[in-house]
Order: structure tokens, then C-alpha cells, then sequence
């Protein structure tokens, strides 16, 4: 078992693609999770990205994009160990931070894509098919 684990889920009231598309630009990745060094293992649209970590942590993470009702759930995952040798309460500190910055990352595109939808309403992409 790795000493870091992380999952978490966020429902967002907009199609897998569109929550997909928000996941493509890279130069999000280093600001979403500063302390990471990101590659792509599989590029995967509208389901998601998976990817090998290094950095303050090595191991894998990923985003799965499943859909569910009128939206998609944003799984996030992250598991490794971290790069240097922490004691526990800086293991605790690590994960923390590396779960908050998972939750900032699906309220960051949770925000984008529902952006003018109205509570109660259909997303947009429903309206339009």
C-alpha cells in the first residue's frame, strides 16, 4: 500500500467532453499541482487523463471522467510514496495538501464548465443535442 492515497469525487453538471477539454492544457497541471512533474500516460478525452507523477511524490494519478445523470463524476486519484523521507506529521502536511489541491483543480473546472447554467436547469450540452 502506498503512503500516499488519494481519491476523491466532484459531480459537474456538464458532458465528460466538455470536463475533458479543461483537462487538456498542460500549463494547468503545473499550477494545479505545483510540486508535481507530470506525464501523460494516456490521454483519454472525454474519460479522462492518467499519468505518471514524479517530483514530491512518485507513483501514478488520474482523472476519470464517468458520466452520471445530466453530467459527469470527476474522480480524482493519486497514489505513490513521497520522493524524500517524511516523518508522519509531515506525510499528513503532504497528503493534505496534495488532497486540497485535488478538490481546487474539480471546483477550478466544476466552475468552468457549469458557468451560466442555471440551478435547476439542464446543462447546456443537453439543451443542444
Amino acid at each position: 500500500m502506498h503512503s500516499v492515497q488519494i481519491a476523491d469525487q466532484t459531480f459537474v453538471a456538464a458532458s465528460p467532453a466538455s470536463v475533458g477539454k479543461g483537462l487538456e492544457d498542460a500549463s494547468q497541471w503545473r499550477r494545479w499541482w505545483p510540486g508535481l512533474d507530470l506525464e501523460v500516460r494516456e490521454a483519454r478525452g472525454e474519460k479522462g487523463v492518467r499519468w505518471l507523477v514524479d517530483g514530491e511524490v512518485k507513483g501514478t494519478m488520474e482523472v476519470w471522467l464517468k458520466p452520471e445523470l445530466d453530467g459527469a463524476l470527476l474522480h480524482f486519484f493519486l497514489h505513490g510514496e513521497p520522493s524524500a523521507s517524511l516523518g508522519p506529521s509531515e506525510l499528513r502536511r503532504l497528503v493534505r495538501k496534495l488532497r486540497l489541491a485535488g478538490k481546487a483543480m474539480s471546483f477550478e473546472l466544476k466552475d468552468r464548465c457549469e458557468a451560466g447554467k442555471l440551478p435547476g436547469h439542464a446543462p447546456s450540452f443537453q439543451a443542444e443535442g
